[in-house]
């Protein structure tokens, strides 16, 4: 994966703005922690890895899709991807861990994101773009090579992707009444739900270059 950063004045810019940041992001985790806002997360387009104990999903859906996007040097990305979609869903001890690599100084730097330890984490029209997934997976209900636009069970195709052609309509995609899913781990490219509701919501630094997994 190409180095997300390039050249030391970029970190100074970073540096500025690093304060801000963090306060407006530690309102939004508050917000999102009570179930107020919609969530959309995408890093940049970099990849972020997320862990959980369980994941139990009613309405799902999978099918295939472009995602692109443009990292901290202004370069463009393009990254296919299969798309799992939720109407609601149910997740427990959550991690979210993103690392920005080669920082000055102090190297490779990690933003942590924990939550749903002692309560789940609650997600509606919850949409997954990964590229690696490894979990134990059961599916109730279950059809295979359904039209991705055809899909009666999960919440449909994201909204502007057939528009953006990001997505095909006819393209082969799979739906379930229930998807249950335990130790979860996957690569993604973005996240993005109706709303998010993150239970015991902790976020942290990490200098060591840490993951979830």
């Amino acid at each position: 994966m190409e180095s997300q950063v390039r050249g030391g004045t970029r970190w100074k810019r970073f540096a500025v703005v690093m304060v801000p940041s963090v306060a407006a992001t530690a309102c939004i985790g508050v917000a999102l922690a009570q179930g107020a806002l919609a969530a959309s997360f995408s890093v940049s387009g970099q990849q972020f890895k997320v862990r959980a104990a369980s994941l139990e999903g009613d309405g799902f859906e999978q099918y295939g899709a472009v995602d692109s996007g443009y990292t901290l040097a202004g370069d463009k990305t393009i990254h296919p991807v299969a798309v799992s979609a939720f109407n609601t869903a149910t997740i427990t001890d959550l991690c979210q861990s993103v690392v920005t690599p080669n920082v000055p100084v102090f190297g490779n730097v990690s933003l942590i994101l924990r939550a749903g330890a002692d309560k789940p984490v609650e997600a509606t029209k919850l949409y997954i773009d990964l590229d690696d997934l490894n979990a134990d997976a059961t599916f109730t209900n279950i059809n295979i090579g359904v039209a991705a636009g055809s899909s009666t069970k999960g919440p449909g195709i994201k909204s502007g992707e057939v528009a953006n052609k990001q997505a095909n309509p006819y393209g082969f995609a799979q739906e379930a009444d229930h998807a249950s899913l335990t130790d979860v781990k996957q690569t993604a490219w973005a996240t993005t739900a109706g709303t998010f509701k993150l239970s015991g919501l902790h976020m942290s630094i990490s200098t060591k270059g840490a993951e979830c997994y």
